[in-house]
Formats: C-alpha cells, sequence, structure tokens
C-alpha cells in the first residue's frame, strides 16, 4: 500500500456479527456462591491431617526400621554357634556318668540328631520352616490379634528362627518392638544361615526342663541315651516340652507330658511326616523315664572331679569350654556301691534298738520344703550316714567313691573329708609292726585284762574291754599266737604287742602307710581310738596285697581333652613306690587277715551276705559305744574301705558291729569288682618257710603236742595242737615246744610245798578288816571277760573269840582272789596232838571312813562334733548301772564287814 492510499475504516457495526447470540442467567439477589467438594474444609482438613499423621508416621516407622535394621545388624552372628557348653566326665572306660556345667548342655552337629526330633520340632514350633525368610506373616497377624482380643500378650506366633535369635541374644522382653527386632534379626540369620544350620544351632541351645540345655543332654537326662538314639515317641516328648519345659516335664507331670507328645505326634501325621500307623504305635508305647538325681549327675564323685577339675584348669575354662574329662572311675562299680550303701543303711534302720532319724524321714520333709520355698529352714540330716571308697592297688586309681547317701541332703564328703575312729581295723598295723621287729605270727601273746589306766579308753577305770569288741559274748583266752590275736581281735593282746613294739614305731608305720591324720602318742591309738579318713585307711591296707609298699597318693584325674581330643591336661603321675614294710612282713599281715575273713570276725562275708570265693582278705572295724562300723579289705587288684555312723557321734545301736552294716556292703563292692577286674593269689615271698609249730608255746612242734579235751558227749579225746605258719628264718623259734615236749633237766633245786621258805608277814593280818567291793570295776552289764573274781564275804553269824591253830590254819588258805585272811602263828608252829594252842584274839576292825572318789570335771567347750572324743567314765558310785555297755554283777549284800 502505498503511502498516499488511506487504511480503511470499521464502526461498530462491523463487529455486531461476532457477538454471542444467547444470554446468561445471573443468580438472583442475595444467592452464596459453593465451592467444590474438594475445596470443601470437611474434606481438604481431614486429608491434610491424615497426609501429616501419616508422613509422620512414615518418618517414625522409617526411624524405627532404621534403628531396628542397625541394631539387628550390631549382633554378632558368630555367637550362635558360642554356648555354654557343658564339661563330660568320662569313666576309665569312655562311659559318661556326669557333666560339669553352668548350663547342662552338649553341643552335637545335626548328623547327630534323630530326624524324627527335627520333624516333630518342625510340627509343632513351625510347620512352615522351609517355606518363610525367617518370619511367618501370617502367624504374627494371628498372634496379633489373639493379644489384642486378651488385652495382653498370649502368643508369640514366634518361628524357629525367630526364637534362636531370642534364645542367642537375651531379647526376653515380652513388647512388640523385640517381637519386631526378632523379625529383622531372624531375616538376617536366615540370610547367612542355611536351614539346617539354624536347625542344629535351635536344637543344640534351648531348654528342655529339669537343668537340661539342649536335645543331647536332654535326652541322655531323660531317656539315658543320645538324641540320635531316641524313638519316634521320645523324640515327640521332646518336642512337646519346648512350650513350657518345667511344667511339661515328665518329671513334675507325666500326664501332661503325654498329651503333648500325642498332640507332637499328631501333628507328625497331618504333615505327613509319619504314617498312621507310626502314629499309633507310638502313641502305644510306654517311655521310661530315667531318675532326676542321676540326670543331673551330681553326686560325691562328681562334686569331688569338679574341685580336681577346676584347680587344673580353672573355674571358667571348666564349666565353659565343654572338656571331655577322663577318670579312673568305674561307673559299674559306683553304681554298685551307691545302690547297695543305701539298700543296707536302709536295712539298719529298720532294726528294732534303732531310735533315730531317717532317710525316709527326712526325705519327705525335704520334698516338701523344697517345694514350698523354706530350704532356708531345713535342718541338717541326722540319719545314719555311710561312705565308701576303693582303690587300684598298683596306681592309688580312685575306682569308687560315695561320699554319703544323698549328695542333694548334704555335701559333705565323708569317705575324703571326715575323720572317724578307726577302730580294731587299726590292728593290722600294730601287727604289722610287730612282725617288722621281729615277732612272727606264731608268737604266743597274754590275752588277759589290763588296767585300763594304762590304755586310757572310755575313760581312766575300769578293765580294757569296753572298747570295740568284735562280739558280743567275747571273753579273754589267756596264752594264743598273735595270728589268733588279730583274727579274733583280742584287744588285751594288740595292747601288749603295740607296746612290745613301741608306739612310736607303730605311729612311723601308719604315717609311711599314708595316714596322714594325726594319730595321738597313747596305748589307745592301737585299738583306732585316733580319728583318720576313710581315704586313708584305704591306702594303708593296699601295703598288704602290695607286698609292703604303695603308691604315692589316691588320685581321680587321669586326663582333661578338647571335643577334638586335643590334651589340655595330663594326671598321668610317674610311678612311685613307696616302701613301708618288708615284703614278708606285709604278707604275714596279709595271712592273718585271710583268716579274719575267713574264719575270724569276717567270716559272716562267706556265711552270710554272699561272698563269692575268691582269694581276699580284710578286717572288721567297730569304735567305742558302738559309734562307727567299719570294715577294710582287698584283694589282689582292689582295696575298698566302707563306714557307717553318724555325723554327730553317738551309738548306732547296741550290737552294731562293723560285720552287721559295713561288711555286706563291702561284700557287695568287692564282688562287682571280682567281675571287672578278676583277682588272682598274692603270691609269699621265696624267704618265707612253712614251718610246724605249737599254738601253745610258739615253739616248733613235736610228735607230743597234744592236749586233753572233753567231747559234748563227756568223752576225752586227744587234739593236736600244732599248724603250719609262717616265717623267716631268723623269726623261726630255734626250739621244740616246752610244754609239750620231752622234759629237760632243770638246774635249779626243787622244793616240796611244806620245804618252800616263807617270808614272814609284815602285819598281822588278823588285824586287819577285809574290805568288800561295793560294785564291779568294769564298766559294763555283765562280764563277758571273766574279769570279775569271788570276793570274801565273811560269815554274818558271831564267830567266837578264840579257835584253834588247826581251824585258823584252814581259814588261811580259804579265799581265792579276795582278801586272804590267814594265822602267822599257824605256820611258825605247827599243832601236836597231845596241846591245843589257841589262837590270838581277832580284834574287831574299827569301820574306816569311805574315801570319797574324785569326780572328772567335764569339758566347758565341746569339740566339734565330726571329731570324736573318748567320754569320761564316771566314778563308780555315781554310774548308772543300766545304761553302761555292760551290766554290771550284783553288789554284795551289805556294806559291814563281820568279825
Amino acid at each position: 500500500m502505498s503511502a498516499g492510499r488511506l487504511a480503511p475504516t470499521f464502526g461498530r457495526q462491523s463487529f455486531a456479527c461476532l457477538r454471542p447470540t444467547s444470554t446468561y442467567l445471573r443468580p438472583p439477589p442475595g444467592y452464596r456462591f459453593r465451592r467444590p467438594w474438594y475445596f470443601r474444609p470437611w474434606f481438604y482438613i481431614p486429608v491434610a491431617i491424615l497426609a501429616v499423621v501419616a508422613l509422620f508416621v512414615t518418618v517414625f516407622f522409617s526411624s524405627v526400621v532404621f534403628d531396628l535394621q542397625a541394631q539387628a545388624n550390631s549382633f554378632d552372628l558368630s555367637k550362635l554357634d558360642q554356648m555354654e557348653s557343658a564339661s563330660v566326665i568320662l569313666d576309665r572306660n569312655g562311659k559318661i556318668f556326669g557333666q560339669i556345667y553352668v548350663e547342662n548342655r552338649e553341643t552335637v552337629p545335626y548328623e547327630k540328631l534323630a530326624p524324627d526330633l527335627i520333624n516333630a520340632v518342625i510340627a509343632v514350633e513351625d510347620a512352615k520352616f522351609y517355606e518363610h525368610h525367617g518370619y511367618d506373616l501370617l502367624g504374627i497377624i494371628r498372634a496379633a490379634l489373639k493379644n489384642l482380643t486378651a488385652g495382653h500378650v498370649r502368643q508369640g506366633g514366634s518361628t524357629i528362627t525367630q526364637q534362636l535369635a531370642r534364645n542367642s541374644f537375651s531379647l526376653k522382653e515380652r513388647t512388640y518392638r523385640r517381637k519386631l527386632l526378632e523379625i529383622f534379626l531372624a531375616k538376617r540369620i536366615e540370610d547367612n544361615f542355611s536351614k539346617q544350620k539354624i536347625l542344629e544351632l535351635y536344637l543344640n541351645r534351648i531348654y528342655f526342663g529339669g537343668g537340661m540345655y539342649g536335645a543331647e543332654a536332654a535326652a541322655r537326662g531323660y531317656f539315658g541315651k543320645s538324641a540320635r538314639d531316641m524313638t519316634l515317641a521320645e523324640c515327640a516328648t521332646l518336642a512337646g516340652l519346648i512350650k513350657s519345659p518345667n511344667r511339661l516335664s515328665p518329671w513334675s507331670d507325666r500326664a501332661n507330658s503325654r498329651e503333648t507328645r500325642d498332640f507332637a505326634l499328631d501333628r507328625m501325621r497331618d504333615l505327613g511326616f509319619i504314617s498312621r500307623e507310626q502314629c499309633g504305635a507310638a502313641r502305644a508305647e510306654k517311655i521310661a523315664i530315667g531318675s532326676r538325681q542321676n540326670a543331673q549327675g551330681q553326686t560325691y564323685a562328681v562334686d569331688y572331679i569338679r574341685q580336681q577339675v577346676i584347680a587344673a584348669v580353672g573355674w571358667d575354662r571348666a564349666i565353659n569350654e565343654g572338656y571331655r574329662i577322663h577318670t579312673t572311675i568305674d561307673v559299674n562299680l559306683q553304681r554298685a556301691a551307691e545302690d547297695s550303701l543305701k539298700a543296707h543303711l536302709e536295712q539298719a534302720e529298720q532294726h528294732p534298738e534303732y531310735s533315730h532319724h531317717t532317710y525316709a524321714d527326712y526325705a519327705a520333709s525335704f520334698r516338701k520344703a523344697k517345694a514350698s520355698g523354706k530350704m532356708a529352714e531345713q535342718p541338717a540330716p541326722e540319719y545314719l550316714q555311710g561312705a565308701a571308697i576303693g582303690l587300684d592297688n598298683a596306681t592309688g586309681d580312685i575306682l569308687v567313691l560315695v561320699g554319703g547317701r544323698d549328695f542333694e541332703h548334704n555335701q559333705f564328703n565323708r569317705a575324703l573329708q571326715a575323720r572317724r575312729p578307726a577302730g580294731t581295723a587299726m590292728l593290722p598295723f600294730v601287727y604289722a609292726t610287730a612282725f617288722e621287729r621281729g615277732m612272727y605270727p606264731g608268737s604266743v601273746v597274754e590275752d588277759s585284762p589290763l588296767d585300763n589306766r594304762a590304755v586310757m579308753i572310755g575313760g581312766t577305770t575300769g578293765i580294757l574291754g569296753e572298747w570295740g569288741p568284735e562280739d558280743a559274748d567275747n571273753h579273754y583266752e589267756g596264752r594264743m599266737t598273735a595270728r589268733q590275736a588279730l583274727v579274733k581281735s583280742k584287744n588285751g593282746a594288740t595292747v601288749r604287742i603295740g607296746m612290745d613294739a613301741g608306739i612310736e614305731a607303730v605311729l612311723q608305720l601308719c604315717s609311711s602307710a599314708g595316714i596322714r591324720s594325726p594319730l595321738r602318742p597313747y596305748p589307745a591309738t592301737f585299738l583306732g581310738s585316733s580319728e583318720i579318713t576313710l581315704a586313708e585307711l584305704a591306702m594303708g591296707y593296699t601295703i598288704f596285697p602290695n607286698g609292703g609298699w604303695r603308691s604315692s597318693t589316691p588320685h581321680i584325674l587321669e586326663r582333661i581333652e578338647e571335643k577334638d581330643g586335643t590334651l589340655v591336661w595330663d594326671g598321668k603321675q610317674q610311678s612311685i613306690r613307696k616302701i613301708v614294710t618288708k615284703p614278708e612282713t606285709a604278707y604275714e599281715t596279709h595271712s592273718c587277715l585271710v583268716d579274719a575273713l575267713q574264719s575270724g570276725t569276717g567270716k559272716a562275708a562267706y556265711t552270710q551276705f554272699g561272698l563269692k570265693k575268691f582269694p581276699a582278705a580284710g578286717k572288721t572295724g567297730t569304735a567305742y559305744d558302738f559309734t562307727d562300723a567299719l570294715f577294710a579289705g582287698y584283694d589282689s587288684n582292689f582295696t575298698c574301705a566302707v563306714w557307717a555312723g553318724f555325723d554327730k557321734p553317738h551309738k548306732i545301736y547296741r550290737g552294731a558291729f562293723g560285720r552287721e552294716l559295713a561288711l555286706p556292703i563291702w561284700v557287695d563292692i568287692m564282688n562287682a569288682a571280682a567281675q571287672s577286674y578278676p583277682p588272682g593269689e598274692i603270691k609269699q615271698p621265696s624267704t618265707l618257710k612253712q614251718i610246724e609249730i605249737c599254738s601253745r608255746s610258739g615253739q616248733l612242734a613235736t610228735d607230743k603236742c597234744y592236749d586233753a579235751v572233753k567231747t559234748a558227749n563227756g568223752d576225752t579225746v586227744q587234739r593236736r595242737t600244732t599248724y603250719m605258719e609262717v616265717a623267716t628264718q631268723a623269726q623261726a623259734p630255734p626250739e621244740l615246744c616246752n610244754i609239750h615236749g620231752e622234759p629237760r633237766a632243770r638246774l635249779a633245786r626243787e622244793f616240796g610245798s611244806s620245804d618252800l621258805p616263807r617270808a614272814e608277814l609284815a602285819v598281822n593280818v588278823n588285824e586287819v578288816m577285809p574290805v568288800a567291793i561295793k560294785s564291779p570295776t568294769l564298766i559294763a552289764d555283765n562280764d563277758p571277760y571273766d574279769s570279775i573274781k569271788p570276793t570274801v564275804i565273811p560269815d554274818t553269824t558271831p564267830q567266837p573269840a578264840t579257835e584253834t591253830a588247826e581251824t585258823q590254819k584252814g581259814e588261811s588258805g580259804a579265799g581265792t582272789n579276795g582278801v586272804k585272811s590267814a594265822s602267822n602263828t599257824a605256820s611258825a608252829n605247827p599243832p601236836t596232838s597231845e596241846t591245843t594252842q589257841s589262837a590270838p584274839e581277832i580284834r574287831k576292825a574299827v569301820p574306816v571312813e569311805q574315801i570319797r572318789k574324785a569326780i572328772p570335771v567335764q569339758p566347758q567347750d565341746r569339740q566339734p562334733a565330726e571329731i570324736r572324743r573318748a567320754i569320761p567314765v564316771k566314778p563308780l558310785d555315781q554310774e548308772d548301772t543300766e545304761r553302761t555297755l555292760l551290766r554290771s554283777a550284783a553288789q554284795p549284800p551289805g556294806d559291814d564287814v563281820h568279825d
């Protein structure tokens, strides 16, 4: 367009066609405009709040998840394998008989677990174990709903992996946070371990009740077998215990335990692990449950082994490392000893004269106190106790160790810790000392009364005899051989032999034999008044079968190993023989102890208690007033000592001899030992020779060594008095019997009875009043030793003032063992037929005031009850004759002495 050309113009009419043809309705006056619903406050405000809450929850949950994940990652999964494992105690033959533990657990690999046990646990605890990855979401939701309904946590819904996490890392709180942590930790465990390893860790860690952790310990405790050897019913029983081990334990409630077992079997059937026939057979099976005490394994032997192991390797290693502890114990002998001790002591408690506490009564009160939680108020047991120990003669190995009747009642080991009077079981050491110093078993000794002031047993008065008689009708037998004195346990002869040998020599031999307890240097020690331990007595007796030597010390540990066999501690000791006596002395004493067992105080072992026919020897022991009963004996391989008595010393009952209480227990142990360790003959040293001697003189026998004895029908027969004895050439008597042999020329002049020179009496006995004994000097109910002799009891009728010399002379010899009255003129001036001489006037003696006896002062502070002390005897005029050991004879009819 050119510049000169004008542009066109448009008017209003030109745009009229562009206006809309329709018109809008305008709201009426007063109308209020409403926003859409999504812009309204009732919608967007709650949505905003929910969004904020959701954001907060998301942030919180994210932080919690992050925190739980971090916490789960902080756990060291290597600790899953680090379980406190019990150290297993093995006997000398490799049999398990105890454990040392904080938690009674023995870990085993997956391959040593029974497949039925694994299936039973999965069926009961986690049916989807092989399907989930550590947690079961549906199970958790189900458990959460039940817990919400109940108002508290009732069901966990945990998988096996979650349970492993909880038990391994002590996640014990019953909260939802702990549950969430379990889930994260279980997932992490599943990421790092296989299903098989998880099952192995789980079954080795969980608690099965009765103080037992892990399937292996539970199987041995409940059923006495390994976990891989359990039956289907036994596997189901263990699986049923997991939910509530103590309440469902077959030791606590057999009915509930059986019900949970059947439930486990039904679950296994429903899941296809077993058939219907297998389920029915297992449900019908009757399961034998072992003893709870045996399962716990806490006995005196195990406790002593535990002490020795801790001393060897330390506390932490002993109870946590799971060592295999090899010991010298023979579990078969141990069980035989424990069973025999309990059975025979229970029998002794049924004796009519037994009036003390019994084991059954205390056991009932103990269980009641334990159930009610009042153990602090339970007193110490006071029933009849016992102990036994058995040693290997050659090595000193302890094969048997029983320290009491029940370890749970009292843990004091009476075989090792208690010192008791050995009583007459100490006699062999006295005779061995005498044989060592020149005497031999055929030497003649005197068995006659001794003044107890020289021995001081049970007091300072009376005649020796109250101490440990081995027979109720014991009596003095006069001259006898040393062999007979030991076989018959003659106290009077023993004291004389010990005094001849010397107290110091006897004590020295006892010390060399292994008796470390202090022995009092008095004659009473010959009869066992000093206190020693049972282990020392057993060790001392080993010198007789060993030929005069013993091992160094008794021991119970052999070695300690890791599970893989790596040696941790070796208890082998260099074999050191300690020489105590000559071989000849040991064999001479042994031969006497053989006779003591076969025909002496121990003969009931064969005739009554069933000792089998094998070479053995032994000696009974009975302490003063029947407070302790013992028996110690041996064969060529094994020595055993048994004790019975009370912790607080007092009389068991009258007649409680060692042969009654201790001997039958010893017989049971020796019979069991002979089966495992067949004994042989103990060889006689070549330096000992057999010689024939006369038992009356102790000298070489002659063909005239016979005694005239009367038979039951009154006939007199000649009995040979000789027997074969053992002696060395130095011990053998050099002369023939001087009682039955040829008469020998006497160098001394012989006088007739009327020609014997008579000494003039220093006083006129007619002027001295005989004093009759008011009561016997023997503190006893009767006189088993025939020690009380008749005393002169003057005639109660008045006697004339003067008598003939013949009458005086006759009366002078009338006394026996009482006070004799004689005329000193009767022997000096014999009567004639022409005249009758008057006897001097007998003056009446003025009664002498009774001399009061000193009363022994009773000690105010008594010594501990474990140490036995001799009880001082009261003065005779204050003694209660009804309560003495042997009832006294009747008193004289009166105190006055008549002329």
